[in-house]
């Protein structure tokens, strides 16, 4: 891995904050007043413009802002075959602050990817962005696990397929292999999985809830690792798949808290080729975890500029971090970007565009005095 190949040493998780006229346009949509080709093609023109301030902004490669989706996740994951996305009347994550509403997934028979609409997603973004590299975001594996089978273990109950749950995991594998195929075909050449599966997981409070509830988290950990190196096994080589590791994302609020240490030795044994850690506040911990990621030769993103309020950090004060976490992993196996997406859920957090496009600016600033332009 070389700073010429992704993850940049300038880098970005994926989701921007949605301009008022695509809001709008949703608003319409949802009430039956516009048609679903009159919303794909404010879209599309939302999509364009971002694009071209991403391209103006420096950004190696371009995403679609997530603008087509109402949350990080939710639109992938009952984009799946047999896959249905249900209100759950408790909150199913709990933020500290203001909530989104609840939801469960739910299985209706064997998982598969087919014709995803995602990949229309990524077809239309590499129309807008022309011959630019592009990079397309989509929710972790662990994700279709955790959902319904860790946060909703109380409830959940496996459908006849599922009652070996190693059947689970294997449909899974299958479901994202396909999927990598099928990204890769289209031309995506930059693939990222979010995940805040880990997050929980280093979440101490929340690892005592699931041990009451006899969970056993290591093996759940062990388990998802599994799952994702066989689903890269089927990377080819000119391809790039990162995970972001996330803590929450709704209006600036988060719901995991700890540092990386209770999982850092089983995550780094998945072969992604980069890895979004968020360290953008003292939740996240100290960099020593990090000794971990040296061992296994692995390529970190310290996220260390939060895209969650709009104050920008100071320069040297950044500098003086990742100098810190060299101590542990070497320079040229660290990058840089925001810690989250502006935007993980349609609503976006606190902060106005202009903010956004600032924090990307300071990104870039600090990159090029660490790594060079």
């Amino acid at each position: 891995m070389t700073l010429a190949q992704p993850p940049y040493a300038f880098d970005i998780v994926g989701s921007f904050l949605r301009p008022q006229r695509l809001k709008d346009a949703r608003t319409k949509f949802a009430a039956g007043t516009i048609s679903r080709d009159e919303l794909t093609a404010v879209e599309d023109e939302c999509i364009a413009d971002l694009v071209a301030k991403e391209k103006a902004a420096g950004l190696q490669a371009v995403t679609d802002g997530e603008f087509r989706r109402s949350m990080w996740h939710l639109d992938f994951l009952e984009g799946l075959q047999n896959v249905e996305h249900v209100d759950a009347e408790t909150w199913s994550v709990e933020f500290k602050g203001p909530k989104p509403k609840g939801a469960q997934l739910v299985f209706r028979g064997q998982i598969a990817f087919g014709e995803h609409p995602f990949l229309d997603h990524y077809r239309k973004l590499r129309e807008i962005a022309g011959d630019y590299p592009t990079k397309m975001t989509i929710p972790a594996p662990s994700m279709l696990h955790l959902i319904p089978c860790v946060r909703g273990a109380a409830h959940y109950q496996p459908i006849e397929r599922y009652q070996d749950e190693s059947v689970l995991f294997d449909d899974i594998v299958a479901t994202y292999q396909e999927a990598v195929r099928a990204f890769y075909d289209l031309g995506c050449r930059y693939l990222q999985f979010d995940d805040t599966s880990w997050g929980e997981f280093c979440d101490e409070g929340k690892r005592a809830s699931y041990a009451k509830q006899g969970i056993n988290l290591e093996q759940v950990a062990n388990n998802y690792v599994d799952v994702i190196n066989r689903i890269l096994e089927v990377k080819p080589a000119d391809m790039t798949i990162t995970t972001h590791i996330c803590r929450g994302n709704f209006r600036s609020t988060w719901f995991s808290s700890g540092g990386y240490e209770p999982v850092a030795a089983t995550l780094f044994r998945a072969n992604y080729d980069g890895f979004f850690l968020e360290y953008d506040s003292d939740r996240a911990g100290d960099f020593l975890p990090l000794r971990h990621a040296a061992a296994a030769g692995r390529t970190v993103v310290l996220g260390l500029i939060t895209s969650k309020f709009p104050e920008l950090e100071d320069e040297d004060a950044v500098i003086a971090r990742i100098q810190e976490a060299s101590k542990f992993l070497p320079l040229d196996q660290l990058r840089l970007s925001p810690q989250c997406g502006f935007s993980s859920t349609e609503e976006g957090n606190v902060l106005t565009e202009d903010d956004q496009w600032a924090k990307i600016a300071l990104v870039k600033r600090i990159a090029d005095r660490v790594w060079g332009n």
